[in-house]
């Protein structure tokens, strides 16, 4: 509402997306939804904006709004305009020439931002329809916000809606009214409004399209978007065809034999499948009574083993996931100084067992792959997986090392 943060956000929006690239790019603003008590009080705002626009050679430093593309452009825009008065009320800018500072008007293609009004959105076609590539824009009333979204949704697909609303309600509202017919939904508030990149300047790894005239909804998008430029293929065989094609080692692929602890010889030494097996480890009482104890973890699952016998998923009492992982490093690390530098963290690490008092545990520890990082040390991936003594697993995850090249002079 007038007065508000939001109220002069929305008519900033409105003004930069008009006049941006001459209201030429995908996502300028066609079509304004004003709640109807607003009309007015927005009507007036923008128009005082759009008076004070610098139109001018882009040369100037003072410029705020250039030329048309061409002169042909200038006259579809204008065709597209005429169309859109038929229902449509103009209330600022014309088809004549304005005031251009440092450039020919007519020989350069420029033209006035050009804002209708439309009295009856709900009737009208065109307004809906026709997109002028050019800075025009219509504004038209809504009654509730499901009005509004109803109007939002009669585009046929956009790559962009601007949302700007404090409400966190009426946000859900949009999105799960709108969302299907818009590739990105923008919203902006008071608290986001300094760091927003705006209705026409997505986010570089933001899905970025639309519905209907948007082309499959990934022109941007991150990899989504380089992803229709790029040959992609698939590849099928065996773990072991895999492995050697991809340079990732698949389970299921051949194991190797390390000749020594892997974690004992430099990046370029190690290869993809080596493999050690642990000795195994009991878990006892102790140990989890222990674990809880040290760690503050006294889930009941762990302590109390009749409550642990009433979930479906427990026997007893169980070992800690993270004392498991804990046991697991102590079987595989080599712990003297050597080639591994630093654990980085872990991926994907699912527990798919529990582990109760009396069971052992081993560990298979595989190189999965390896990537140079820096001209000093590269990454390790490795697979690990947890067995117990029936030697079926309870748990595995994908452990990150950054391992020094060594000795080894490797291009």
């Amino acid at each position: 509402m007038p007065g508000t943060a939001e109220f002069d956000l929305f008519v900033t929006e409105i003004h930069r997306e008009m006049t941006t690239k001459a209201g030429q790019k995908c996502t300028a603003i066609r079509r304004i939804m004003v709640p109807e008590a607003y009309m007015e009080a927005v009507q007036i705002a923008l128009k005082e904006r759009l008076l004070t626009t610098k139109i001018g050679h882009p040369a100037l430093a003072a410029t705020e709004m250039g030329a048309l593309v061409s002169l042909g452009q200038r006259l579809d825009v204008r065709a597209q305009a005429r169309l859109i008065a038929k229902e449509c009320d103009l209330i600022f800018g014309d088809e004549g020439s304005c005031h251009v500072e440092g450039a020919d008007a007519e020989a350069g293609a420029f033209l006035s931002p050009i804002l209708f009004r439309c009295p009856d959105p709900d009737k009208a076609v065109s307004v809906h329809e026709v997109e002028a590539f050019g800075p025009v824009a219509t504004l038209m009333p809504y009654r509730n916000i499901d009005h509004g979204i109803s109007l939002l949704n009669r585009g046929g697909g956009s790559l962009v809606a601007s949302v700007i609303t404090h409400d966190p309600a009426v946000a859900r509202q949009v999105v799960l009214g709108a969302g299907s017919f818009h590739g990105r939904l923008y919203f902006n508030d008071r608290v986001s409004q300094a760091e927003s990149t705006g209705h026409g300047s997505p986010l570089p790894h933001m899905v970025h399209g639309g519905p209907g005239r948007a082309g499959g909804s990934e022109e941007l998008g991150g990899l989504r978007g380089v992803k229709h430029y790029m040959q992609r293929s698939a590849v099928q065989g065996s773990p072991d065809m895999l492995t050697a094609v991809t340079g990732t080692w698949i389970k299921g692929a051949a194991e190797l034999t390390a000749a020594s602890h892997p974690f004992t010889r430099d990046f370029y030494q190690l290869q993809i499948g080596e493999t050690i097996h642990t000795a195994g480890r009991e878990v006892s009482l102790e140990d989890i009574e222990h674990f809880a104890e040290f760690t503050g973890d006294r889930f009941y699952a762990h302590m109390d083993a009749e409550a642990a016998k009433a979930n479906p998923f427990f026997p007893d009492r169980v070992a800690h996931g993270y004392l498991l992982l804990s046991f697991a490093a102590g079987l595989f690390v080599e712990p003297n100084p050597g080639p591994v530098l630093a654990n980085t963290g872990l991926n994907t690490l699912s527990f798919q067992q529990p582990v109760v008092v009396g069971d052992c545990i081993k560990v298979q520890l595989t190189v999965k792959r390896k990537t140079r990082r820096t001209e000093e040390y590269g990454e390790v991936r490795w697979a690990v997986v947890l067995r117990n003594q029936n030697l079926d697993q309870v748990a595995e995850y994908e452990l990150l090392t950054m391992n020094s090249y060594g000795e080894t002079k490797v291009p």
